[in-house]
């Protein structure tokens, strides 16, 4: 904890005023201006001493909520300090120092607090709590600190500033766009939420019936499979296994910048390409899918997560707060992981997409029922080879409309099920 006790503007004229009486008391024998320098040495030192023993803190402690803060999204930081002071001290001001991937106006006044000599077996400690708005600028991990206290004497002679080395690790997440649903491309994306409803939609004689077992609501009981059968008959609604997706991010850092493999929030494309995962998937789930998000290796990146598991997408944003490229560029690799395979949604996500690169992931697209290609750097006629492959491609700028970007993508070449 660092100290520093300079004088005020007050002091520094006080001090100078003193100073000067002192030697004009010696020039010219004037004893009433040697008083009054003594006077003012006084109450310069009596300042001074005041800050020593004034403001001692015990601990600093901050919660944010929520917990995880993201990327454009306010996150409120509670600070509490505790405080003890031998003497009255006169109010002063805090500033609480945020990193660069934090932004807000972390300063404000800090209270006068009373004598701490009568507080009983505590000492007079008190709890000084205050709060201020963060935004989420830079993905990754950040340390919110330290805590600097300023404080002055009851005379406004000097000034003294306290800085508390406790530091606070805020997770800022990468951004969760909303994109626009699925819903209305179930019949083309391979989707069985449209199935489902419509299979629950038939009626009791299109059910399936099973034997009544232990628990099983009587709502549920099957009148006519019961009377066909003699004994107790229950519906069984008939559902499909979940619809899969995947979405694939390419981290090859000769796709994008080299600091995009050395820290987090460096480069803008890298940033985008990251926020365009976590968003489809947060979408495809909404949807009901049950998604995986591998790279473009095959390596998996996140867990699977079940469709309409929409708790475990903060966890997975969570979890892409600290993601990096990596060295090896692996594109082309992408064919072997589909190959004589079906699969639902696929959304590749990448930074430089040449027509090279659209010509080797050519043979993936007819592998799944709606292949999204989103490119962050497309160079020449990538993207309308893709195109011609079977790729809804779309270029992604990073800088832009990321939900706009997704509903091009997704419409390009859908004939609506009625």
């Amino acid at each position: 904890m660092r100290r520093a006790w300079p004088l005020t503007v007050r002091g520094t004229g006080a001090l100078a005023l003193a100073i000067t009486c002192f030697v004009l008391a010696h020039e010219f024998g004037i004893v009433e201006l040697q008083y009054f320098g003594i006077l003012l040495s006084a109450v310069i030192v009596a300042g001074v001493v005041s800050l020593f023993v004034m403001r001692r803190s015990a601990a600093v402690v901050r919660w944010l909520h929520p917990d995880v803060a993201s990327v454009g999204r306010q996150t409120l930081v509670d600070v509490r300090v505790g405080m003890r002071t031998a003497v009255p001290t006169p109010a002063g001001t805090w500033h609480d120092a945020l990193p660069a991937g934090l932004a807000g106006r972390a300063e404000g006044p800090f209270p006068a607090l009373g004598s701490g000599l009568l507080g009983g077996a505590h000492g007079g400690a008190r709890t000084i709590g205050f709060s201020y708005s963060v935004t989420g600028m830079r993905r990754g991990i950040h340390s919110i600190g330290p805590l600097s206290v300023r404080a002055t004497d009851p005379f406004g002679i000097a000034r003294r500033t306290i800085v508390f080395g406790d530091r606070t690790a805020v997770t800022v997440a990468p951004a969760i766009v909303d994109l626009p649903p699925l819903a209305d491309f179930a019949g083309e994306t391979g989707g069985t939420l449209q199935t489902t409803t419509n299979q629950l939609g038939q009626g009791a004689d299109n059910l399936v019936a099973r034997p009544y077992a232990p628990g099983d609501s009587m709502r549920r009981i099957h009148w006519r499979a019961t009377a066909h059968r003699d004994e107790l008959m229950v519906r069984q609604e008939e559902q499909e296994s979940t619809p899969e997706a995947t979405v694939v991010l390419d981290r090859g850092v000769l796709r994008w910048s080299s600091e995009a493999m050395t820290s987090t929030g460096s480069d803008p494309g890298f940033e985008m390409a990251v926020s365009a995962c976590v968003s489809a998937v947060a979408r495809l789930v909404h949807d009901g899918y049950a998604v995986e998000v591998i790279d473009s290796d095959g390596t998996v990146i996140a867990d699977r997560i079940d469709g309409g598991d929409m708790p475990e997408i903060e966890h997975l944003a969570t979890h892409l707060a600290t993601l990096t490229a990596r060295r090896d560029d692996s594109l082309a690799r992408l064919k072997r992981l589909f190959a004589g395979a079906a699969t639902g949604p696929l959304v590749v996500i990448v930074g430089r997409f040449d027509p090279a690169d659209a010509e080797a992931i050519a043979p993936v697209a007819p592998h799944s029922t709606l292949p999204i290609l989103l490119a962050i750097g497309p160079r020449g006629d990538a993207l309308d080879r893709a195109a011609d492959a079977g790729w809804r491609a779309c270029a992604l700028d990073p800088e832009g409309d990321l939900a706009a970007t997704w509903g091009a993508a997704v419409g390009r070449g859908v004939s609506r099920v009625i």
